[in-house]
């Protein structure tokens, strides 16, 4: 039923978020990661909105993303109900609850594509961007040993400028494991790797004068 529902919302929806976002999609890469995701994956993304969860959604059109999203967003009535159809990752980020970890890996180990927004929040006015990325990410790719595809976006939504997104190609988290640390040093230096990545494509879009990301 998660698979019906995801097609039904982009069929549905394709126009409406067409004309909200407009989209160019550029690539880091494209022979090596497209729009099209072959496999188990996790998909990361710097987070400037509650919109782009719809972006990348759209973005990756025919694969279902299971994404990790906070509770807060599970609390309004119908908008909760539409996440948990859509197949949402319920986040308590007001608790040391792991069952969204738990469940993650087991989307991801039958096959399945996650996608998390690893500063954990939206950034506040003044901050840098991104965020320090949580570890949550990182364990999950070491944990699965799933494709890493990491996404940068503008966040330019709802406005004249057109949203833009960079696709990275895909990165394994084992490549950047040092075998002499231990597995928590491990996860965190994963973590700040997948977040030099996001930079590093935000940096191919300033070079398109479209990088920053909305405040």
């Amino acid at each position: 039923m998660i698979g019906f529902w995801n097609a039904f919302v982009k069929i549905t929806g394709w126009p409406a978020q067409f004309f909200c976002f407009r989209t160019k999609t550029y690539y880091e890469d494209r022979q090596r990661q497209g729009r099209g995701i072959r496999g188990p994956a996790i998909v990361i993304c710097n987070h400037t909105s509650v919109f782009d969860y719809v972006v990348l959604m759209f973005a990756f059109w025919s694969r279902t993303l299971r994404f990790q999203i906070a509770e807060v967003m599970f609390r309004k009535p119908l908008l909760g109900t539409l996440l948990r159809l859509l197949g949402g990752i319920y986040v308590n980020r007001d608790s040391h609850d792991i069952g969204c970890i738990a469940i993650s890996e087991e989307i991801v180990q039958s096959g399945g594509i996650v996608g998390i927004f690893p500063e954990g929040r939206l950034p506040r006015a003044g901050e840098a961007r991104p965020l320090p990325f949580k570890t949550g990410a990182a364990y999950l790719a070491l944990s699965t040993g799933a494709q890493v595809i990491p996404v940068y976006t503008n966040g330019s939504y709802f406005n004249k400028k057109r949203a833009r997104i960079m696709i990275g190609a895909p990165i394994k988290a084992s490549d950047y494991a040092d075998p002499k640390l231990s597995d928590r040093e491990n996860i965190q230096l994963v973590a700040e790797a997948m977040r030099t990545r996001i930079i590093e494509l935000g940096g191919l879009l300033d070079e398109r004068g479209e990088g920053k990301a909305s405040a």
